[in-house]
């Protein structure tokens, strides 16, 4: 398994919303796929099994359209991202969503791909979205592979003596760094390499040529590559790493991330600040009523706001206005907007309600806000390495509950507080959601997301300031997200992002549904 990469599994990416495993997931899952089979395909066959959770969301969490948009190579950010399904019609793919048990459904986010190229025969991927939009392609024509767009990848089948020879060659004359694996079966070989720079067109045409292979598949990545290494997969590795070099949370986190990719501290903070910019403009966007068109509810932030403002609420303050901006930024995740994913869609709202509250309120500048997300995504690096973001995995707590963790933990850096600090109050945050089912009314990201996502914001500043004024959290991070993976585990999958239990099936939540859709109608 890959080390983890704040910038590509935690901090972004920036992604149509809903939900980060549904639209960010299934469009890189697309990429991936056409790619393999050699670019534009006439026909796609997308298969989900009736138990995971892509079957019941694949509509309303536009699971189609963020395929479809993979499928013909646009930015999730395009324009033209709602014209998607239509486009690919007219471009001459015909995509199909069906519903059939799976054999290999080993998550609930697994798809089957039956892939026409056009020319030649049929080929089969499977794939799946773990959470937070990332994803693993994992079988290919039968062949269990692993790509996950981190990296270039070939492969080549071919028969079993030529595969040893020439992983043995390519591997030694390859002018950049490869890494070969080779899986055989009794009839042949599979060889998969993958590299941190672009082959170029003579290392494939050799690998051609050594492997005897009459088709070489390719992918390119879909993620910053990640050509070094951090040695950092828990918050005591990440807080030693702090102390010895002196460092915040924040700072410590974002040096293992620049030895990870290989890119400066300075243009890490830049890439940074450019999704902080995306969080502020979803907010923004997310105050303007005329900018919001939710399935289940009208918009309420704006109105939300101008009451605080006018002094018409039991209390107000600081810590309202930052759940209500988070709201906002929901508003539009559930219009099918762009947000950054933190480190969800469903998430989307907690980071940018706490960040825009502590530049608009707190006056950080962009430099110490740049610092706090980066703490933030280190307490996200250690949830993702050790448990998951996949609610459909381990409930909601690993996505709107991990996202108040991170907020915390901006919070206290921002302010100046110590590493020790930030995790401390990271841990304490996460240990207050810990068992929080993921029960979305009418598959979306709506209710009782929205609400969970101010809650979680209000709660990040509250965090902070007990840490820092003195409470000794006696659980550490590390204790804390073990136990909440855990606990989502033993969660029953009507509990796990599927629609079939909780406020999702309240006779309240069953009618505002029928309502909506009879309105459709």
């Amino acid at each position: 398994m890959p080390e983890v990469s704040i910038l590509n599994d935690v901090i972004g990416p920036v992604m149509r919303g809903p939900s980060s495993s549904h639209t960010a997931g299934a469009y890189r899952i697309a990429r991936l796929a056409c790619a393999l089979a050699g670019g534009s395909p006439a026909a796609i066959r997308c298969t989900f099994d009736p138990d995971g959770s892509y079957a019941p969301t694949c509509l309303p969490l536009g699971v189609d359209l963020a395929f479809a948009a993979g499928c013909l190579g646009w930015d999730m950010t395009d324009p033209r991202y709602f014209d998607a399904m239509r486009a690919a019609k007219q471009a001459g793919l015909h995509i199909r969503f069906d519903v059939e048990p799976l054999a290999h459904a080993e998550h609930p986010n697994t798809i089957r791909m039956q892939i026409d190229p056009g020319a030649g025969s049929v080929i089969e991927v499977w794939a799946k979205s773990v959470g937070g939009g990332i994803v693993e392609i994992c079988r290919l024509n039968g062949w269990p592979v692993s790509i996950d767009g981190r990296c270039w990848c070939l492969l080549a089948e071919c028969d079993r003596a030529a595969g040893r020879e020439s992983m043995m060659q390519v591997e030694k004359a390859a002018k950049t760094a490869v890494r070969a694996t080779v899986r055989e079966s009794s009839g042949g070989m599979l060889v998969q390499f993958d590299s941190d720079t672009p082959p170029t067109s003579d290392e494939r045409r050799r690998l051609q040529s050594l492997c005897g292979a009459n088709l070489v598949r390719s992918t390119p990545p879909v993620l910053y590559t990640q050509p070094g290494a951090s040695g950092i997969a828990s918050a005591a590795a990440l807080l030693e790493l702090a102390r010895r070099e002196s460092l915040s949370l924040g700072d410590a986190a974002r040096l293992s991330e620049s030895r990870l990719l290989r890119l400066s501290e300075a243009t890490l903070t830049t890439e940074m600040l450019n999704r902080f910019a995306v969080m502020r403009s979803a907010v923004k966007a997310g105050l303007d009523d005329r900018n919001v068109d939710m399935p289940l509810t009208d918009p309420s932030a704006a109105r939300m706001l101008r009451a605080e403002q006018a002094g018409r609420l039991p209390l107000g303050g600081i810590l309202t206005r930052a759940a209500i901006r988070a709201m906002a930024c929901m508003h539009i995740c559930n219009s099918k907007g762009v947000v950054c994913a933190a480190p969800t869609g469903g998430s989307a709202g907690v980071l940018a309600g706490v960040l825009v509250t502590l530049e608009d309120e707190c006056h950080v500048e962009p430099p110490t806000l740049a610092r706090a997300l980066f703490a933030a995504g280190g307490v996200g690096l250690v949830m993702a390495a050790r448990a998951t973001f996949a609610a459909e995995t381990a409930g909601c707590q690993v996505e709107i509950g991990v996202a108040g963790a991170m907020a915390a933990a901006a919070v206290v850096d921002a302010k100046g507080g110590t590493a020790q600090q930030a995790l401390d109050a990271a841990a304490i945050a996460l240990q207050n959601t810990m068992g929080s089912v993921c029960d979305p009314v009418g598959g979306g990201c709506e209710i009782p997301c929205h609400t969970r996502n101010a809650a979680a914001a209000s709660s990040a500043f509250v965090c902070a300031d007990l840490v820092v004024a003195g409470y000794a959290n006696p659980i550490p991070l590390d204790d804390t997200v073990d136990a909440s993976y855990a606990v989502g585990r033993v969660l029953p999958r009507e509990l796990r992002c599927t629609a079939l239990g909780g406020i999702s099936i309240a006779p309240s939540a069953l009618a505002l549904v029928q309502a909506k859709e009879s309105r459709k109608a």
